[in-house]
């Protein structure tokens, strides 16, 4: 006697996949007194690609942490210029990620990835 048996459909799965391709997208958590006061609002902020758009950063993020995103706001931080033993550098300039998340998820980012 054959049994039957039922697919699970693509809507069904929500669980996105995770590619290689996420990890060089969100490249770490960015933790300092103003991204501690927008967790109170529902919000993580991470450092991401420089070349990253909305759309992937929002892709990555529900794939890696398994929430749901409600919306990016991406912003270009300039690097600062310093001094060392006189000398003068620039630090590099870097993008960070805004990303609220939808009422009820959370994420940990003391924990790894």
């Amino acid at each position: 006697m054959a049994k039957l048996f039922k697919r699970k459909s693509a809507a069904a799965s929500a669980k996105p996949t995770v590619s290689l391709n996420h990890y060089d997208v969100v490249l770490a958590p960015h933790i300092t007194e103003k991204a501690t006061l927008l967790s109170e609002h529902n919000a993580v902020v991470f450092k991401v690609a420089g070349g990253a758009s909305k759309p992937q950063i929002k892709a990555a993020v529900e794939a890696l942490f398994n929430v749901g995103v409600v919306n990016v706001n991406t912003v270009t931080q300039k690097g600062k210029t310093k001094r060392w033993k006189g000398t003068p550098y620039r630090r590099s300039d870097f993008k960070k990620a805004i990303v609220t998340l939808k009422d009820g998820d959370s994420i940990d980012v003391t924990t790894g990835i």
